[in-house]
C-alpha cells in the first residue's frame, strides 16, 4: 500500500510540474502581447548596434520574415555588409578567412516563432524545474526538450518576461524591454558562448513590425 501511495505521489508531482511549465509559457505568451499577436506578426527590422569584444562596435539592421528569411547587415566603414542570412533556399555567412560571403550548404535556419509559441504542436515536451535567481531577478525555470536536445528558458517571477535562454552552444539574455506594437520586446541581448569566439552584445535602439520588404531584401 505505502508502494501505491509512493508511486501516486510521484506520478501527480510530474503532472503538476508539467502544467505548471505549461501555465508560465502561457502566462509569458499571454503577457508579451497575446498568441494572436504573435501569430500575426510577419516581419521585424531589428535596427541598433553591436559590440563585439571591448571596443568593436557596428552599427547593425536585422531583417526576418516568415517563415524562416533571415539577413544581417552591419555597417563598416560607411558601409552596409552583410554577414549571415538564409534566403528561403540557402544559408550563407561571412568567410572573415577570405573576408566574403559564401553558401553554406549545411546552413540551419531558425524557425520565425520562438520555440515556446505553439511549444506542444511542435512536438516538446516542458518541464517545469523551479525557480532560480539570475543576477538580481528570480526567474522559473522551464525545460523544453525535443528528441535529445533540451533548451532552458528562465522567465522572470514577477514579469514573465525571458531574460535567459540556454541552448546547446549558445546563452542569450534579454532585458530592457519595451512595446512594440501590441507586443514586448527586448531592446537589450547578450550571447556567449563556451568557445568565447562569437560572443556579443546588442543594443538595438529602433525594432519595425510587418513591414513589407522589397522582394530582394533577402538575396545575397
Amino acid at each position: 500500500m505505502k508502494k501505491l501511495l509512493i508511486v501516486f505521489i510521484l506520478i501527480i508531482s510530474q503532472l503538476s510540474y508539467a502544467q505548471t511549465a505549461k501555465e508560465i509559457i502561457d502566462k509569458n505568451i499571454e503577457l508579451s502581447g497575446g498568441l494572436t499577436n504573435w501569430k500575426l506578426l510577419n516581419s521585424v527590422l531589428l535596427q541598433g548596434k553591436v559590440i563585439l569584444g571591448i571596443k568593436d562596435e557596428y552599427p547593425i539592421k536585422i531583417y526576418q520574415q516568415r517563415p524562416n528569411l533571415t539577413k544581417t547587415v552591419i555597417t563598416i566603414g560607411g558601409k552596409d555588409t552583410a554577414i549571415e542570412g538564409f534566403d528561403g533556399s540557402k544559408g550563407y555567412a561571412m568567410n572573415y578567412a577570405t573576408n566574403k560571403i559564401q553558401e553554406y550548404k549545411e546552413y540551419v535556419p531558425e524557425s520565425f516563432d520562438n520555440d515556446f509559441i505553439d511549444w506542444e504542436n511542435k512536438g516538446f515536451e516542458a518541464k517545469y524545474l523551479g525557480k532560480e535567481k539570475i543576477g538580481n531577478i528570480y526567474c522559473h525555470k522551464v525545460e523544453l526538450t525535443k528528441n535529445v536536445n533540451k533548451n532552458y528558458y528562465y522567465f522572470d517571477t514577477k514579469s514573465f518576461m525571458l531574460v535567459k535562454e540556454i541552448k546547446k552552444d549558445e546563452t542569450l539574455t534579454y532585458s530592457d524591454y519595451k512595446k512594440v506594437g501590441n507586443l514586448m520586446m527586448p531592446f537589450r541581448l547578450e550571447s556567449s558562448s563556451a568557445k568565447k569566439d562569437g560572443d556579443y552584445v546588442m543594443l538595438l535602439n529602433k525594432i519595425e513590425i510587418n513591414k513589407v520588404f522589397p522582394a530582394n531584401s533577402f538575396k545575397f
